[in-house]
């Protein structure tokens, strides 16, 4: 039994819990803190784990805009017709390593016997933190949602973003790094040090940037992960041009100073809330007050990784287990706001990026949504999709 790890109004539900050891279940944290998930139907672990993790980043031959003047001016000639920003920041290769505190929150089903055989890889995108995948509500906790079918989750916030450390946002907050400490913590979770369980099944779950990166590591870590579910993702980066010009980006440190108080002026965030929602929404099938909640809790999104973030998508001809593609159906970033024209682009991931990918493999378009998937009406009939790939691929 452990009571300890249900807190306030919760504290009755305590006795049903059947995690028998705390300390168990905490190692590879530092100052981990009970809590449950939104709706309460998971036991969850969060506090920093360090990851010891290392890759070639590109050194940028760039120091950072002195001024919004100045960071907005990278944001248009970065997106500019036959743009030659990029190609006169990118500078050679360089070896970035370090330990990092990466903020984590393990998910148990509340109630049962903790699933440890198989566990779900959460990374989120762009704007968010970890809480995409369950502070939201009840009704739409990704998290809240996988422990009710018997699921373990892990979630954690990016290198640069939430709780996890924010070191340089130039040279060190790249892709590169992110994959590799994405890897890490895969094998981490594999090996017993988080949690002192060895789980035998990853399962990959992304959403934007996250997506990316999970394709990233199915590319370079083929046996990293069991199976892989990229949620607003596709080949299709057409609109990323509109979505990160729409997002009206602003130095965090500047703009909301009271959450992001000394970051680097290399750390941006989207300005106002009818930013958020020309990114992440559609009208009308999300409820406004998850808006309100996304701009309220809305993250930052680093230069080094908009000058590195177009190296991430990648053929994964090695991989052999089964995708699901999941978007919504008015995504932007990577549908240009219609994931059905002029073709599927859910159902060409596959094709394209998968040669060898099991023939269990599947996709879904969310009606009715936008990028942020998680924040609509039709999260619960994506997660329902998700959950019957999982069950009939042997992932759980």
């Amino acid at each position: 039994m452990l009571p300890a790890l249900v807190l306030g109004a919760s504290a009755a539900l305590a006795g049903a819990s059947a995690i028998p050891s705390w300390e168990t279940y905490a190692t590879g944290f530092n100052a981990a803190v009970p809590v449950l998930s939104a709706g309460g139907h998971a036991d969850c672990i969060q506090g920093n784990i360090p990851v010891a993790a290392s890759a070639m980043n590109t050194h940028l031959n760039y120091t950072g805009p002195a001024n919004q003047r100045a960071a907005t001016e990278t944001i248009v000639e970065f997106l500019q017709v036959n743009a030659t920003l990029p190609m006169e920041v990118l500078g050679d290769k360089v070896n970035v390593s370090g330990t990092y505190n990466i903020n984590a929150k393990l998910c148990f089903p509340f109630g049962s016997a903790p699933n440890t055989s198989s566990v779900q890889f959460l990374t989120h995108g762009v704007g968010f933190d970890k809480s995409y995948w369950d502070v939201f509500s009840a009704d739409y906790s990704y998290q809240d949602a996988a422990a009710l079918k018997g699921y373990t989750t892990f979630a954690y916030d990016r290198l640069g973003v939430g709780l996890s450390d924010h070191p340089d946002p130039i040279q060190v907050v790249q892709a590169p790094l992110e994959i590799s400490i994405a890897h890490s913590l895969i094998q981490m979770l594999r090996s017993g040090s988080i949690a002192s369980t060895s789980f035998s099944k990853v399962v990959g779950v992304g959403h934007s940037l996250g997506s990316e990166l999970t394709n990233a590591i199915t590319a370079q870590y083929p046996k990293d992960v069991d199976g892989a579910v990229l949620t607003g993702f596709s080949v299709d980066t057409s609109g990323q041009s509109t979505f990160f010009a729409g997002l009206d980006l602003v130095i965090a440190s500047q703009f909301v100073a009271t959450r992001f108080p000394g970051l680097a002026p290399g750390y941006l965030i989207a300005e106002s809330r009818a930013g958020n929602q020309f990114g992440f929404f559609r009208a009308p099938g999300f409820a406004p007050a998850l808006l309100d909640t996304a701009e309220g809790t809305k993250q930052t999104f680093t230069i080094g990784e908009l000058f590195t973030n177009s190296m991430l998508m990648s053929s994964a001809p090695g991989f052999t287990g089964p995708i699901d593609v999941v978007d919504g159906q008015y995504d932007l970033p990577f549908c240009q706001s219609n994931c059905l024209v002029p073709e599927n682009k859910a159902a060409a991931v596959k094709g394209a990026l998968y040669p060898n990918a099991a023939s269990g493999s599947t996709y879904y378009i969310a009606g009715d949504a936008g990028h942020g998937v998680n924040l609509h009406y039709s999260a619960g009939a994506a997660y329902a999709h998700i959950f019957e790939f999982i069950e009939n691929n042997d992932l759980a």
